[in-house]
């Protein structure tokens, strides 16, 4: 049976799930799967949202028809244009040929890019309505969340923002829809990696939307992301959440990442550790770089704003798994965070000097002394390391709000 979810009145959640692609967009570890969300409003006109990857064509064109009963769809409106959203398209328009495809200028641009003319397109810009009968809908323009073309659109009559990517996150919904349906640390978990790798970079543009959508004095009542659960319960609650992460706010801990063959690395990571947990840290997370995604780390250090990292030297350069670690952290422009550096040196260097290089282009504030010991540290390295764990600890507690405890957590 295929299932369909009713969200509101002449709504549906027509949504499919993926448990079967390994990485999101070839990068991303999809451990726990992955929803390509989808809606449709039958009114005197019916108007489908986004569709889904070409992989679930079958389920989903099946899906529409089903709740349709030979009915036609009238309008595929479209978000976002990314094929993870965009897959279905032309499946769509070939079971329903009068079908007219809602986007903007840019949206129109990129399709045609992937797919070839398709036809049947209706422009619409900032504040263009359209009316389906009953429900009416209005255009939102949110463009570089993440793709330039992104839009969102609102629903008036049920006050329903479909959002495309913006406040959506990994994981299959794998039974509940609805945010008071589901484990919502697991999800909120997911949907910060999910924003931290991916729309991270653009938190300018992020506020920009959330200021246009705050303005046009909309309420709110349900959020439908294309991607995790839809918010129905506390739709303010992932609003808040993506205003925190977009604007770089934080909580009080440290994320230490590091690189190591022989192990000589990682034992000046467990020391820093042991040192900040003696100054009263509690929020510690070590990672070896080599062993977790990048994109655990990365969320975590969205998240936290301490950040130590160590690399043995590979080849005169860094450690492989750092230097795409580092990478990525530059390419996301992270801003307002504590760095403390080290590892060791081997034969050739490299590690530390191109996390000073890194240190360079982030302008983070950074804590001691970089230490590089030459093969294994000593006691003069040891010295060292206490003393970045010391500055650490001293500069997260002096931010440390009155009537807060190490335990407090603010940001999932």
């Amino acid at each position: 049976m295929l299932t369909t979810v009713k969200v509101a009145e002449s709504i549906y959640y027509i949504g499919v799930n993926d448990r079967e692609t390994y990485l999101f967009e070839n990068l991303w570890p999809l451990d726990k799967g992955v929803s390509y969300n989808s809606y449709l409003i039958n009114d005197d006109k019916v108007a489908v949202f986004d569709t889904v990857k070409n992989t679930k064509i079958n389920e989903y064109v099946e899906k529409i028809q089903s709740l349709l009963q030979g009915k036609e769809v009238d309008y595929l409106v479209i978000n976002h244009m990314e094929p993870d959203h965009s897959g279905a398209i032309k499946a769509l328009k070939a079971t329903y040929p009068n079908l007219q495809l809602v986007g903007n200028k840019k949206t129109f641009e990129i399709l045609e890019n992937f797919y070839g003319p398709i036809g049947s397109y209706l422009t619409v810009g900032e504040g263009d309505t359209l009316s389906l009968g009953s429900h009416e809908l209005k255009f939102i323009m949110t463009p570089m969340v993440h793709w330039p073309e992104t839009m969102m659109t609102y629903e008036t009559i049920n006050k329903i923002l479909y959002s495309g990517d913006a406040f959506g996150g990994f994981g299959s919904l794998d039974g509940g829809v609805f945010d008071d349906e589901v484990n919502l640390e697991f999800y909120m978990d997911e949907t910060r990696r999910y924003y931290s790798n991916i729309v991270g970079k653009y938190g300018a543009m992020v506020q920009k939307a959330l200021k246009k959508v705050k303005d046009s004095g909309i309420e709110i009542s349900i959020i439908a992301p294309t991607h995790g659960p839809v918010w129905r319960t506390a739709p303010g609650h992932i609003i808040n959440y993506y205003d925190k992460w977009s604007r770089a706010e934080t909580e009080e801990g440290v994320v230490i990442a590091y690189g190591s063959m022989y192990g000589n690395t990682q034992q000046m990571a467990d020391l820093i550790a042991r040192r900040l947990s003696d100054r009263g840290i509690k929020n510690i997370r070590i990672y070896d770089a080599s062993k977790t995604h990048m994109s655990y780390i990365i969320s975590d250090i969205w998240r936290f704003k301490g950040v130590i990292l160590g690399s043995c030297a590979y080849n005169t350069g860094m450690f492989p798994t750092m230097e795409a670690l580092v990478g990525k952290l530059e390419n996301s422009q992270l801003k307002d965070r504590f760095l403390g550096i080290f590892g060791t040196a081997s034969w050739s260097g490299g590690g530390v000097s191109n996390l000073n290089k890194f240190a360079e282009k982030m302008k983070w504030q950074q804590v001691g002394e970089s230490v590089e010991a030459l093969s294994s540290p000593k006691e003069p390295e040891f010295t060292k390391c206490r003393e970045i764990a010391d500055e650490m600890a001293d500069l997260l507690l002096k931010e440390r709000k009155p009537g807060t405890n190490a335990f407090s957590s603010t940001i999932y």
